[in-house]
C-alpha cells in the first residue's frame, strides 16, 4: 500500500471504530448481541403449509441446532398466499402465462413474562413464475415459488425481529 492511501484510509479506520458502529449480530464483553435474543424466541407450531415453511426457516436460522436458549418471547405468525396470473402471451401457438405468488405475513412477538406484545410488524413477499399448461410443471413451479416466497418472508421477519433487539 502507498504512503498516501495508507494516510487516507487509518483516519477512516480511526473515525468508524469512534462512531459506535456495532456489527447487527456482534457480541462483545458488555453485551451478548442479538443471537442469544433471537435464540429465546419461540414460534409455535402452525396450522399451514405456508405458516409451517416459514417456522421452519426461522427456527433453522435463529436456533440453530445445538442452541438451548430457555424461551423469553413467543412469535405468533399469520400467513396468507394469492395467486394472480396476470400476464398471457399467446402470440404463437404454445401459450404461455406468468403468474405472481404474493405472500403476505403479519407477526407478533410477545414477552412470555407477561404477555405483552413488544414487537409487530406485517411483510410481504411477491414470486413469479411461468405457467407453462402442464399439469404437473404447473404445480411444482408454484409448490417452489410458494416456498421461495416464505424464505423471503422469514428472512425479512428474523432480520426486523434483529434490528427491535439491536435498537433496546
Amino acid at each position: 500500500m502507498k504512503r498516501w492511501q495508507f494516510l487516507v484510509v487509518l483516519p477512516l479506520l480511526i473515525l468508524l471504530g469512534a462512531c459506535g458502529f456495532r456489527p447487527l449480530y456482534g457480541s462483545d464483553s458488555t453485551s451478548p448481541g442479538v443471537a442469544n435474543d433471537l435464540a429465546s424466541v419461540s414460534v409455535p407450531e402452525p396450522h399451514d403449509r405456508l405458516s409451517q415453511l416459514i417456522r421452519n426457516d426461522l427456527m433453522s436460522t435463529m436456533r440453530p441446532a445445538g442452541t438451548a436458549e430457555p424461551d423469553r418471547y413467543r412469535l405468533d405468525i399469520d400467513a396468507v398466499a394469492t395467486e394472480d396470473k396476470s400476464i398471457e402471451d399467446s402470440s404463437n401457438s404454445r401459450s404461455a402465462r406468468r403468474a405472481t405468488v404474493r405472500v403476505m405475513a403479519n407477526f407478533e412477538l410477545r414477552d412470555l413474562s407477561g404477555g405483552k406484545t413488544v414487537y409487530k410488524g406485517r411483510t410481504f413477499s411477491n414470486v413469479s413464475y411461468d405457467d407453462v399448461q402442464q399439469s404437473f410443471a404447473d404445480l411444482q413451479a408454484r409448490t417452489n415459488a410458494m416456498e421461495r416466497g416464505a424464505h423471503e418472508i422469514a428472512l425479512d421477519i428474523r432480520t426486523r425481529l434483529a434490528a427491535h433487539f439491536a435498537s433496546r
